[in-house]
């Protein structure tokens, strides 16, 4: 993929590109631009792109200051470039900026209603580690996957 391009979004171009990719694969839970960009300044995140075309998006949450052991990694392809090893790219990047943080473990969280998602962390060594509901009220549930 010599076309792939990767960008840490750090303008408003490229916060509204990494929502836009968030927000379409995490429908059930849409972010604001203002909550992306509070984002930006706790996690590393970026934009990919084949040629001037988005492609997808990653984000890597450190471990908390407070002690923290585990880093978070998240790497998101639209549908219609899935299947083409655009994930396995974004996610191993995503994965060795989460190792540069030295953390004790790495997980991932996936929307109970991407099978898509949950697929591609279980396939990458991930393995289910917990359910949760973001807030009361909410029917589909976030797993936490654990990197084995």
């Amino acid at each position: 993929m010599n076309d792939l391009r990767v960008q840490a979004v750090d303008d408003d171009a490229s916060i509204r590109d990494w929502k836009y990719v968030r927000n379409l694969i995490v429908s059930g839970d849409v972010l604001s631009l203002d909550e992306v960009r509070a984002r930006t300044g706790r996690n590393h995140m970026e934009v990919a792109y084949l040629g001037d075309v988005l492609i997808g998006c990653t984000a890597v949450r450190p471990p908390a200051k407070d002690n923290g052991t585990t880093a978070t990694v998240i790497a998101r392809v639209l549908p219609e470039h899935r299947h083409r090893g655009i994930g396995t790219q974004l996610y191993e990047r995503a994965l060795g900026q989460a190792r540069a943080l030295d953390p004790q473990v790495s997980e991932t969280v996936v929307l109970a209603s991407h099978p898509d998602g949950l697929r591609f962390a279980e396939q990458h060594g991930f393995v289910e580690l917990e359910r949760y509901l973001l807030r009361e009220g909410d029917t589909m549930p976030w797993i936490v996957l654990r990197l084995s």
